[in-house]
This record gives structure tokens, C-alpha cells and sequence, in this order.
């Protein structure tokens, strides 16, 4: 690392959904590949690998004591072992105090319910993963049904792959339109989904309110308190 480089911190917890992290990681690592004043790093409590909601295990390049302040900070989302990250007093520490100084703070799918734990997303206008959106009231937040919604320094995605929007969206904001677009190419990011574009009209809540209803109930067992504060703005 360089004085001039600016950190781009990627944040690891046990139990985060893979895709919202390496999907940004692999655009904003092509940023800091075509521009050397950027550099990407995963930060975590620890070096030790962490498990996800796959089988795929992560393991971070650095602790947080190593990254105190970087230019732009990642939080991945996931679903009952994010809520637990809620509770996270050291990740929240951290969070809270990288974000005093960086220039970004962002997040993906439901890591913005981290950020809101933080209490970074305060009078902020936000959005989370289409099925815990209503959540963000709880936390202080104008909900948004949007990909990404940037309000100042603080920019969160909607669910998963809307990461991916992000993350070029950032590239663009940091080094113009042609490296972002180049990136895409380089990733060869053109969705066209087998099931088509998704119809918002007729989204599967039915189907999918038992997996909101466990991710609630086990991701936040333990903190009562926070459930009902989340839960009353609902």
C-alpha cells in the first residue's frame, strides 16, 4: 500500500451470502487493477476463514485493527446470521468508526441492516433485499424500493446480484463511465435471466414469508428488544 492509495474495505462476518460480497469484490478489484490509487481489501475480526450461507468458506486479508480508515466501506448481507451480526458490538464498533472518516459506506442486500444497527442509516434514504425492506423504518430509514439508492456518502443495494449494479455504479462515481463500462465487459455483465425480468407486480411474498418469518425469528432469538423495534415500523 501507498499513501495515496485509497482503501475500498470489504467486511466479513460468519454466515454472509457469498454473491453480495464477491460480485462487488471482483468490479472493484478491476477498478484498483486499472487504477493503482485504489487498492481492495477483506477486513473481519480475524484472519481465520469464516463459513457462509454455501458451503464456501472466506477468510479475510485483514482484521479490523489492521483497516481503521479506509476511503469506502462493503457490508455484505445474508439472512439469520446477518441478523445476528445486528448484535455484533466489535463488527458494529468498527463499522461505526470507519465510517466516520471514509467517503463511502455501503452495502448490499440485507448489510444494510447492519449499517442501520450502527446506526449509520439515520434520516438516510435506503434499501435492503425486497423481503426485509420494511425492516429499515425500525432503524431509522426512509425505505426505498429501488436497485441501489445513494443518499450522500451512504449507498445501499437491494438483494444479491444488485451488488454487482453497485459496484459499477461506484466504479463510474470514482473513475468515469468508460472504466466502469470496460469493467462490465471484462465481467461480461449482460443479464438476460432464464425466467426473464422479474414481474413486481406478482412477486412470490406468499411463497417466500416462511423464510422472512425463520430468518427473523432464529436470526434475532436471542435480542427481542431489536426484533420489536424493527418490527414496529413494519
Amino acid at each position: 500500500m501507498t499513501d495515496a492509495q485509497k482503501t475500498l474495505a470489504f467486511v466479513v462476518y460468519p454466515g454472509l451470502t457469498p454473491l453480495d460480497l464477491v460480485g462487488p469484490l471482483q468490479v472493484l478489484s478491476g477498478l484498483a487493477q486499472m487504477d493503482a490509487g485504489y487498492r481492495t481489501v477483506v477486513v473481519g475480526a480475524t484472519k481465520d476463514t469464516v463459513g457462509t450461507d454455501t458451503p464456501l468458506r472466506v477468510a479475510p486479508s485483514h482484521t479490523f485493527e489492521e483497516v481503521p480508515a479506509p476511503y469506502a466501506v462493503l457490508v455484505p448481507g445474508g439472512t439469520v446470521p446477518t441478523l445476528r451480526a445486528m448484535a455484533d458490538e466489535r463488527l458494529l464498533a468498527w463499522l461505526r468508526a470507519a465510517a466516520g472518516g471514509a467517503e463511502l459506506v455501503t452495502s448490499v442486500c440485507t448489510g444494510s441492516l447492519i449499517l442501520g444497527a450502527a446506526g449509520l442509516l439515520e434520516g438516510k434514504r435506503a434499501t435492503t433485499h425486497w423481503m426485509f425492506r420494511d425492516l429499515l423504518a425500525g432503524l431509522g430509514a426512509t425505505p426505498v424500493a429501488r436497485r441501489w439508492v445513494e443518499d450522500g456518502s451512504v449507498i445501499t443495494a437491494a438483494g444479491v446480484s444488485a451488488g454487482i449494479d453497485l459496484a459499477l455504479h461506484l466504479v463510474e462515481r470514482l473513475a468515469g463511465r468508460r472504466v466502469a463500462t470496460n469493467i462490465q465487459f471484462a465481467i461480461e455483465y449482460d443479464p438476460e435471466p432464464p425466467q426473464g425480468a422479474l414481474d413486481w407486480a406478482n412477486q412470490p411474498y406468499g411463497d417466500l414469508k416462511p423464510l422472512r418469518e425463520h430468518t427473523l425469528r432464529e436470526g434475532l432469538a436471542e435480542h427481542p428488544a431489536l426484533l420489536e423495534k424493527l418490527l414496529a415500523h413494519t
